[in-house]
């Protein structure tokens, strides 16, 4: 949030439905995909400006998708992305395959939910523009390890924006 909003873009910070104070109730990844749409429909409503989705985790693996078929978007950043089972949920990054805007995935060494195996694998099958940043000594939170993370974004950022300062 803090790197993107450092270049001067609008950040909308969300919880998905049922999370924290929001409505509604948890929806196992269907209905938040709604939610990332909503969300960029609001953003590119209260904005006009070129979008770049970037998501957390669980907000990661269920908004990348939206986000890459949505013309408004100009780029993905996906933080601690889930490519190992968690509680028997897993998710399908095949649509990456395809997905031909830039896209930036960023993990820690010691992620217990994106082994570096299994996230590399994502990432080679991903369509170019891409790049993946990993954070040595990093967990799934990136734990003591958020200045390494947001360093990485904004390196990104002005490499794949280069009318950006």
């Amino acid at each position: 949030m803090k790197a993107l909003n450092s270049f001067g873009f609008p950040v909308l910070r969300f919880n998905f439905r049922g999370t924290g104070l929001s409505e509604g109730e948890h929806d196992h990844g269907h209905g938040e995909v709604d939610d990332v749409r909503a969300a960029i429909d609001w953003l590119d409503n209260e904005f006009h400006l070129p979008l770049i989705f970037a998501g957390f985790s669980f907000g990661a693996a269920v908004g990348l998708q939206p986000a890459c078929i949505d013309e408004r978007v100009d780029g993905l950043v996906g933080l601690g992305l889930p490519v190992a089972a968690i509680d028997d949920r897993t998710y399908d990054f095949s649509f990456l395959q395809t997905c031909s805007k830039p896209k930036l995935f960023v993990s820690g060494s010691r992620d217990q939910f994106g082994p570096r195996q299994q996230l590399q694998r994502v990432v080679d099958s991903a369509a170019d523009p891409k790049q993946l940043v990993i954070i040595e000594a990093a967990d799934h939170f990136f734990e003591g390890r958020l200045r390494e993370m947001r360093e990485a974004i904004e390196a990104w950022i002005r490499e794949t924006y280069t009318n950006i300062s």
